[in-house]
């Protein structure tokens, strides 16, 4: 169970990863590199990650415990309503959405105050702390749960999840504004959203072998 299953970590990357792009995590973790030293910032986010991943794939070794028929049902409804989620969130204007996600992060930014001469431990204290709560219940918290219950393999979905989300706040960290500007994150969400449609569809379809 808690072997490592190299096809589950590069089935779950791609995933997360698509799905993490167009998230307030992503604009979460831009805010906090233009007021913050980047290499703090990623560390402060990555920590919030593992323990948000391990939350989530401990909770989907239990969901896993459940009979066959019934996991494949409420992995299949999470994906479901994800991809929903997703490709709603895409069809709004790229503009609108941004205006709101910065609003809200920069809301929950403000109350840390001045961050000019921000000591390293606050800097990883502050990261930590707004990255674990914009995660909680989040969407992609939401699948490793899900793929993890489905796949019974909780490593290889932790690994596969944590790297994805690492590398998308290295990515918003480093090169955030650049992509901002260049890439159409509203396209990414549709195609995140596809993408858990399709999986929903096979979810569906081992469903209904399973009964």
């Amino acid at each position: 169970m808690w072997g490592l299953d190299l096809a589950v970590v590069v089935s779950t990357f791609p995933v997360i990863f698509l799905a993490e792009l167009p998230d307030k995590t992503f604009v979460a973790a831009l805010v906090l590199a233009t007021r913050f030293r980047h290499l703090l910032v990623w560390i402060g986010v990555s920590a919030a990650f593992f323990v948000q991943c391990l939350i989530a794939v401990v909770a989907g070794s239990f969901i896993s415990l459940l009979p066959a028929a019934l996991v494949l049902g409420v992995t299949g409804a999470f994906f479901v309503v994800g991809a929903v989620i997703l490709i709603r969130s895409g069809l709004r204007t790229r503009s609108e959405e941004a205006q709101v996600e910065h609003d809200e992060e920069s809301e929950v930014l403000a109350k840390v105050g001045d961050t000019t001469s921000a000591s390293a431990v606050k800097v990883l204290a502050t990261s930590f702390i707004v990255l674990f709560a914009a995660e909680w219940g989040d969407l992609t918290q939401i699948f490793t749960a899900a793929q993890a219950a489905k796949t019974g393999a909780p490593l290889s979905v932790f690994i596969g999840s944590w790297f994805a989300l690492i590398a998308v706040s290295g990515l918003a960290v480093v090169l955030g504004r650049w992509l901002q500007q260049r890439i159409p994150l509203w396209r990414v969400s549709i195609a995140s959203g596809t993408v858990l449609l399709l999986l929903a569809g096979y979810t569906g379809y081992e469903f209904i072998q399973a009964l």
